[in-house]
């Protein structure tokens, strides 16, 4: 399974009072000096549980941000106010969300891409989630790169047309263009980030920045920090696991404690998610994720 296959169930589950509050005080218990929130992309843990109570495990965890793929696509009116009384009752917000059917690289596909962005618009409202990732869509087999790279510069204007000056909840509204690397899909166009990089600087829309995930770029092309500190202010969103295998830091390749100081350094105040496999307890790893990229990012 990966963020683009969705989970698509949503059923009920009532806890105690007191583990209610013992998960909020796990959220807020450990007060950051850094610039950067924290959250977590939901289809990577918990995944056997129903959905709210992936919710309430991720504030045992203490976050109170999550990060969806769309989970609500096939929610009832009944699932969407459930959904919206327990993220009230824990104090989570939905910061992120993604799984747009389109991608901005096929110029072919630029109006279904837009009709995606207007759609998911409605439900963002819904749920107060400000921002929403964009995907280049792969590869168009006989058509050009540089084709395609200007086909994400202008789908992405469009784009950035139907959110220009809008807020959720008091947010300004995101777009968040995304790299996935070769090895998880060969035919998906945009597996760099520098290439990412200049295609949001040539939109040119505040409300348009890439989403730098790690564990992809580690993949694709390496070189993490140097981009980073090139590209900060055009950086909105950034993604953690280690490589090989999609785990917690600390199990791989990447020195996290240097990209958490790097990012406190160049005074990042957007979104380091969690996107990482457990290799054991779910909560416990969350837990302790959490508090190197506090610990690190403190010690910049």
């Amino acid at each position: 399974m990966n963020r683009r296959n969705f989970s698509k169930r949503l059923v009920g589950g009532a806890v105690g009072a007191g583990a209610l509050v013992q998960g909020r005080q796990g959220a807020s218990s450990s007060p950051s000096a850094v610039p950067y929130n924290l959250s977590v992309m939901l289809w990577t843990v918990f995944r056997e549980l129903p959905f709210e109570k992936r919710m309430e495990k991720v504030v045992e965890a203490g976050y109170n941000q999550i990060e969806l793929i769309g989970e609500y696509k096939k929610w009832s009116e009944e699932d969407f106010k459930r959904a919206n009384a327990k993220r009230k009752e824990l104090g989570i917000t939905f910061d992120i969300t993604a799984g747009l059917k389109h991608g901005a690289a096929n110029p072919s596909d630029r109006e279904g891409l837009l009709a995606d962005v207007q759609n998911e618009l409605k439900i963002m409202e819904r749920i107060g989630c400000p921002a929403l990732i964009i995907m280049s869509g792969n590869v168009v087999p006989g058509m050009s790169r540089d084709i395609q790279h200007q086909s994400c510069i202008d789908s992405l204007k469009r784009a950035a047309a139907l959110v220009e000056g809008k807020q959720i909840d008091g947010k300004p509204i995101r777009l968040l263009l995304e790299n996935i690397d070769p090895e998880e899909n060969p035919k998906y166009y945009l597996t760099s980030v520098a290439e990412g990089f200049e295609i949001v600087r040539a939109v040119d829309h505040p409300q348009v920045r890439l989403l730098y995930d790690f564990f992809h770029e580690q993949i694709s092309e390496g070189n993490l920090i140097e981009k980073l500190r090139k590209n900060i202010d055009y950086t909105g969103l950034v993604h953690i696991a280690d490589v090989p295998g999609r785990h917690i830091p600390g199990t791989g390749e990447i020195h996290y404690d240097n990209i958490y100081k790097t990012l406190a350094e160049l005074n990042y105040r957007h979104t380091v998610a969690m996107e990482f496999h457990p290799l054991g307890e779910g909560v416990e790893e969350l837990r302790r994720a959490k508090e190197q990229a506090l610990r690190a990012g403190r010690s910049a």
